[in-house]
């Protein structure tokens, strides 16, 4: 606003321009009010000054060139780039070192870390000195890089880490390369990983895929890379790398695949396990041969490419494709060496070197037995509705000689034969009668074959018909489940529990009854450890497999297997009696079928109730044989029952394992038995004579009221 004429006008501010030039309406620029590089005016303090000193400031820094001036050029974009890339990668280095200090910090103290002792492992040999499995976490011995074929470990050089040799544990062409697959396939295809960063990993990590593993990962690759050589990070590699099916290492995966040391692997075999490290579970050649044999072509490929081998040589190895060996011990043995190192566990509580277990086992028996029940099943277990089975040999001093606790070890490994509980059914009557005999009875002594019932329960014989008055040889020889039934209440249940442990059994039994009609579940192995005394003269065993334990590096004896013997279980007079008795089982009775030339041979066989187990124990004077078959839900079979396939199975494998001994006797077999006593407690007058039972089981006169005189006084009617 300004005063004119007395009054205010209002006037509209002009800028850029000087007074004069408002004044005069003369748009032109003085020189003052050009461009100029001079300092400023010193400014007045009026408004038209100040205005002027503030274009001066504005306007005085544009140029100091000529007339006119120019524009200071401005920072391009490739510089500002540049600028902001190298900030950003100074943080990124700082972060990275950070993040590398705090994963490193999560680790051991550089100088307190060392290569983690190797697993011990169990190397479990036959009686006859050969190898037969492997046990423990790593399942196989190390083997010395040296003692390799060359062709082995420049397998795992060749498709594993091409420059493992020129590299510092970490390879950054391959991470390059895996990162560019990764990141142009949309999902992880490769790791980029070196030999030396998987033995890392494998030794002190997890499996785990985190960024903080991998670093961790790098970290310690570097190290093992600053400590150790390349061959001996080579050997410490395919000794502890996963190869599939159980095998850690490259001694376990060779025993595993081709059942043979990994010394004497071939080039395609070598080409195989080195495959395998890839995805070692969907390549096992056990479980998909056909990608194994192609992943080893891969191999084989890459060896060539590396200039390991000749083509001539990939051409050879092409031309005759590795597989796994057809008769591997690990199926036909699995059973009894896993039973080996549970029972080492009790034997040898800490075990910090590998070790050589050398066992009771015949391995040739041991493939027999397992033949002969798969095939059996094979050819019966459909039409029978039988799924499963087991056997165990034993010798008369408590050795196994061979232990088959399933149809396939492949298919499962729960071992039926020493683990499973089953009802032995008839086959457990042997004790009824011993103790039976113990009490003053003889073979010749009559008991009544006729419906009997107990508080409701009524036992009945497996033919549904009744004999009346039977001699006790016939009643074993039959398997009558009346006699049965009242010979274990006439000595009562508890004295046939007490004479079956005294035997062998060890499982819990029910005093009752039924315990004559063996309802009570016991193992396979229990049942043949409890015949032994009726083979070996009346001595009691404990069941065994292992003889000896050594250190395999120093030989030293760690373990040597006590004697087994328990003492006299059976007095002599009362053994050749039960022997007797149980020849005419196979003689007459229900194991006829028995088929083995030239030997003595008694034994019992076995059904439970609905038909769901089916046994037979059989024995000479050199061996016991205990067979079972059934499912492991317990379902009925269709009418299995121990004097068909158990009693073939035995027969076959014990062909087999008799054929270089010379036959010898039962125990007193040739010895008369001994006049019968009469049954304890029973009233004066009420016992006939029986008369001696030379030849084959006859019935004999016997009042009739001794079976209901004895439930009276048990039950009270």
């Amino acid at each position: 606003m300004v005063q004119r004429n007395g009054r205010m006008e209002r006037r509209e501010p002009v800028l850029g321009a000087s007074a004069a030039m408002t004044a005069h309406g003369d748009m032109r620029l003085s020189p003052e009010d050009r461009p100029t590089t001079m300092a400023r005016n010193g400014g007045g303090s009026s408004r038209k000054s100040g205005a002027g000193a503030s274009d001066g400031k504005r306007t005085g820094t544009r140029s100091s060139s000529g007339r006119g001036g120019g524009r200071k050029p401005r920072r391009g974009l490739l510089s500002r780039l540049f600028y902001w890339s190298f900030v950003l990668g100074i943080w990124g280095v700082v972060g990275v070192a950070g993040l590398i200090f705090y994963e490193a910090s999560q680790l051991p103290p550089i100088q307190n870390l060392a290569i983690p002792e190797r697993p011990p492992t169990i190397i479990i040999q036959a009686a006859d000195g050969k190898t037969i499995a492997t046990r423990g976490e790593m399942r196989g011995s190390a083997v010395p890089l040296r003692s390799l074929p060359p062709f082995v470990p420049q397998a795992f050089v060749a498709i594993e880490d091409r420059r493992f040799y020129s590299h510092f544990g970490i390879d950054p062409m391959g991470l390059a390369r895996a990162l560019v697959t990764n990141l142009t396939s949309g999902r992880l295809r490769e790791g980029g990983s070196t030999l030396t960063q998987q033995l890392a990993k494998n030794l002190f990590l997890t499996q785990e895929r985190t960024l903080s593993r991998k670093i961790q990962e790098l970290i310690l690759s570097i190290w093992l890379e600053t400590k150790y050589s390349k061959n001996e990070i080579l050997e410490l590699y395919v000794n502890r790398v996963y190869f599939g099916a159980g095998a850690w290492g490259i001694e376990a995966a060779a025993q595993r695949y081709f059942n043979k040391p990994a010394r004497q692997l071939t080039l395609a075999e070598a080409a195989m396990i080195a495959g395998l490290v890839k995805s070692p579970s969907s390549l096992a050649p056990t479980r998909n041969l056909e990608a194994a044999q192609q992943r080893a072509s891969v191999v084989l490929d890459a060896m060539v490419d590396a200039r390991f081998i000749s083509p001539d040589m990939e051409q050879a190895a092409l031309a005759k494709p590795a597989t796994v060996a057809k008769n591997n011990s690990s199926d036909v043995a699995g059973y009894v060496a896993d039973w080996v190192a549970d029972q080492l566990k009790t034997i040898l509580p800490s075990i910090e070197h590998d070790v050589i277990v050398q066992t009771t086992l015949d391995m040739s028996l041991q493939a027999v037995a397992d033949k002969a029940l798969k095939d059996a099943l094979a050819r019966n277990g459909k039409k029978l509705g039988v799924e499963q089975g087991a056997m165990v040999i034993m010798d008369t001093e408590g050795g196994v000689r061979a232990l088959v606790g399933g149809r396939s070890y492949e298919e499962s490994q729960y071992n039926r034969a020493v683990t499973a509980r089953r009802q032995p059914g008839s086959s457990f009557k042997p004790f009824v009668y011993l103790t039976a005999l113990e009490t003053g009875m003889s073979p010749a002594s009559v008991r009544e074959d006729a419906p009997v019932q107990i508080k409701g329960w009524k036992p009945e014989n497996f033919s549904r018909d009744y004999r009346g008055p039977v001699d006790l040889t016939t009643a074993i020889a039959l398997s009558l489940n009346t006699v049965a039934v009242r010979l274990a209440l006439e000595v009562g249940p508890a004295a046939v529990i007490s004479t079956a442990q005294r035997l062998g059994i060890s499982s819990k039994l029910e005093p009752n009854a039924s315990i004559a009609l063996g309802t009570s579940e016991v193992s396979v192995l229990e049942m043949a450890d409890a015949y032994v005394p009726f083979a070996n003269g009346g001595f009691g065993v404990a069941p065994h497999v292992i003889s000896q334990v050594k250190d395999s590096a120093s030989g030293k004896l760690l373990y040597t297997a006590p004697s087994a013997e328990r003492g006299s279980v059976i007095a002599p007079p009362h053994l050749a009696m039960i022997d007797r008795m149980l020849r005419q089982v196979v003689l007459t009775g229900t194991a006829k079928r028995v088929d083995l030339p030239g030997w003595q041979v008694a034994g019992k066989t076995g059904t439970s109730q609905d038909y769901r187990d089916a046994w037979f124990i059989g024995f000479t004077g050199k061996l016991v044989g205990a067979v079972w078959i059934g499912n492991d839900d317990s379902s009925p079979t269709k009418k299995a029952s121990g004097s068909g396939v158990p009693v073939e199975i035995w027969s076959q494998v014990m062909k087999a394992a008799h054929k270089d001994m010379s036959p010898v006797p039962l125990p007193g077999a040739g010895t008369e038995t001994p006049p019968a006593a009469a049954p304890p407690g029973l009233p004066p007058g009420e016992v006939p004579e029986d008369p001696v039972v030379t030849g084959g089981p006859q019935a004999q006169r016997k009042p009739a009221t001794i079976d209901n005189w004895l439930l009276d006084k048990l039950f009270g009617g």
